[in-house]
């Protein structure tokens, strides 16, 4: 059965991207340009990995995360940020909510996809 990751990117071209090169990887893909529309696919459906942007409309990446952490069925699926946001900071609220990565754009899909594999043992 094949692996499903919800991808959240306000970048229409990133989104795109993205879904192209973990289609390519044989993943099965759900996308949304912001937190709040990614939570519809939180309903008990099986996912095994979320990527999302840091910051987004409605909903930033740090909402989104804490949000999905507090779904039972979700609350260990591994999280990767994927943004241009560098600060130490950042990246240690990330960890201190839950996230398992953090990626900083511009980045290679196959380097993403080759990480994603790892992680999901694939």
């Amino acid at each position: 059965m094949k692996k499903s990751i919800v991808v959240v990117e306000d970048s229409k071209t990133i989104l795109e991207v993205l879904s192209f090169s973990l289609e390519k990887a044989d993943y099965n893909i759900y996308t949304a340009i912001s937190g709040a529309e990614a939570l519809k696919f939180f309903d008990g459906r099986e996912i095994d990995l979320m990527i999302t942007d840091l910051y987004m409309p409605e909903m930033d990446g740090i909402e989104l995360v804490k949000k999905v952490k507090l779904i039972d069925k979700y609350n260990n699926i591994p999280i990767l940020f994927l943004t241009t946001e560098s600060q130490q900071a950042k990246k240690m609220e990330a960890k201190k909510i839950g996230a398992t990565g953090w990626v900083i754009k511009p980045f290679v899909p196959e380097k993403l996809v080759q990480a994603i594999n790892k992680l999901l043992k694939v």
